[in-house]
């Protein structure tokens, strides 16, 4: 996948856990897990925005674009296909 998830990094930097961060915003242990090991297919706005708020951070300090990731994922799509 192109975008990663970069939370687990961000959280270190805070010294939060994911248990913290997941009553703070109201979202599931499960979800923010999914969210965080990069399984997670979409993003609700709502939710990065609530991340941001209570991380005091942007939402491109959570996700990064990843070029190189893209073109193996397309390569991947390609050969599926």
């Amino acid at each position: 996948m192109a975008i990663r998830v970069t939370l687990d990094r961000v959280l270190l930097e805070r010294r939060m856990s994911l248990t913290e961060l997941s009553d703070r915003v109201g979202v599931t242990l499960a979800n923010l897990s999914i969210l965080k090991t990069g399984k997670a297919k979409a993003v609700r706005f709502s939710t990065l925005e609530s991340l941001c708020r209570e991380l005091n951070c942007q939402p491109g300090d959570i996700l990064i674009f990843d070029e190189e990731d893209g073109d193996s994922a397309a390569e991947d799509d390609e050969a599926a296909a």
